[in-house]
């Protein structure tokens, strides 16, 4: 069996336009057009045995590319910005150009390959509905920002009702194909489990019934890292650095449990939970944050258990679960 250390390992830097194509240990980079043809026909030149993959996450620029590659056999790796360029700090690299990124990228999974790993195309519904919940978060910002730029320019109010009612209307079909893709896709059963928890309205349960369905999870630990809800620690001697967020994964589905922890704050339920963070010198923030992580955590438990849920109250449940 070929080991991860002999395999051939590729870097390749993403743009709209092109893709610039390094091969670890080798010069000189190749740049091809970003389209499936031009994808194709560098696929048929790569040499015989085990080639591995990695390309930064850019939105929708890369999905092409990966679905081609996984569709080849091939394993893909997905590295997120940040990580990128802190290697690319450490390494002492000044120079950031795509033929020098795709080197950087090549270098990262040769090295770090090990502790990676390989990239799995979602179930389809789980990609359409991930991108129908940020579209629509896209319409409701851009429609409060057109109603707080125009509400006091005199003038155009009938022009300005007339555009805001076509976006509401967009974001109402939105959120019915929202609603049909969950029953399309056969998780109605976990929707319902989970809009009987306090704060979690339509639409957070359906982005949770994605997230729950994306992947295996081995357990709720392994979900809210998934959420980008876990906490990173950073520690050196006797100073112990403050808690974050890591934010890794979906920035819609964080939003939209943050604003779920809001609604359950208030609830009888969550309140004294939520109460006692505060008590504990917990900010506002901070306390949701921890709210809606414990929101996330029930939820998965109710679609993995495949049980109901009975509201009680949580005033000493753990702040970390």
């Amino acid at each position: 069996m070929t080991s991860q250390t002999e395999s051939t390992c590729f870097g390749i830097d993403v743009s709209k336009r092109w893709l610039d194509i390094a091969e670890h240990g080798r010069s000189p980079v190749l740049r091809i057009d970003n389209t499936a043809a031009a994808i194709r026909g560098w696929l048929r030149t790569l040499p015989p045995g085990a080639v591995r993959f990695a390309c930064e996450s850019t939105g929708t620029y890369h999905r092409l590319l990966v679905r081609l590659l996984i569709g080849a056999g091939h394993q893909v790796y997905l590295i997120d910005g940040y990580s990128l360029s802190r290697y690319r700090d450490t390494l002492g690299q000044r120079a950031k150009t795509d033929r020098h990124d795709a080197g950087l990228i090549a270098r990262y999974l040769a090295h770090e390959g090990a502790r990676l790993r390989a990239f799995s195309l979602p179930p389809r519904a789980v990609t359409e509905l991930r991108a129908l919940l940020r579209r629509r978060a896209t319409l409701v910002r851009s429609l409060g920002r057109i109603r707080q730029s125009m509400e006091e320019l005199p003038g155009f109010a009938r022009e300005v009702r007339a555009v805001t009612e076509r976006i509401q209307a967009l974001i109402k079909r939105l959120e019915q194909r929202i609603a049909a893709l969950i029953g399309a896709s056969g998780w109605s059963d976990p929707y319902r489990r989970i809009l009987k928890v306090e704060g979690i309205g339509a639409l957070t349960a359906a982005g949770l019934c994605a997230t729950f369905h994306r992947a295996r999870f081995s357990g709720g630990d392994a979900f809210i890292a998934f959420l980008g809800l876990d906490v990173t620690v950073r520690q050196s001697g006797t100073q112990r650095g403050r808690g974050a967020l890591s934010k890794k994964g979906d920035a819609e589905m964080r939003r939209l449990l943050y604003n779920a922890a809001m609604a359950a704050s208030r609830s009888s339920t969550w309140q004294p939970f939520y109460q006692r963070l505060l008590q504990r010198g917990f900010s506002r923030t901070q306390a949701l944050v921890a709210l809606a992580r414990k929101l996330a955590r029930v939820a998965f438990s109710l679609m993995k258990n495949a049980s109901n849920y009975v509201p009680k109250q949580h005033e000493n449940a753990c702040v970390g679960t």
